[in-house]
């Protein structure tokens, strides 16, 4: 399973022999603010942290483009609000 960027769809994914396992979309709210509204994981799936992937892989891509990060989805939010080393790409009002 590898973590594919679908520009066009505003989306992170994670796919396991052609079906979506996981995704976290987004929406871009300016060039440099992200907004990210959902994650799924499918139940098939769940425990083994893809969802942490994820996280990840948007904050990697967040630094690599000065981008700031906003989580709506309580699940990102959650997620990047426990870990103090990606206070970087936390968007603050």
């Amino acid at each position: 399973m590898h973590i594919e960027h679908d520009t066009a769809g505003r989306r992170f994914l994670i796919s396991d022999q052609g079906s979506v396992a996981a995704e976290m979309t987004y929406v871009t709210s300016s060039p440099k603010l992200i907004i990210i509204d959902h994650t799924f994981v499918e139940n098939k799936y769940r425990g083994q942290e893809l969802g942490d992937r994820l996280v990840e892989a948007i904050v990697e891509y967040a630094r690599e483009n000065e981008i700031k990060l906003l989580p709506l989805c309580p699940f990102a939010k959650g997620r990047l609000q426990q870990h103090p080393e990606f206070d970087d790409v936390l968007h603050t009002a």
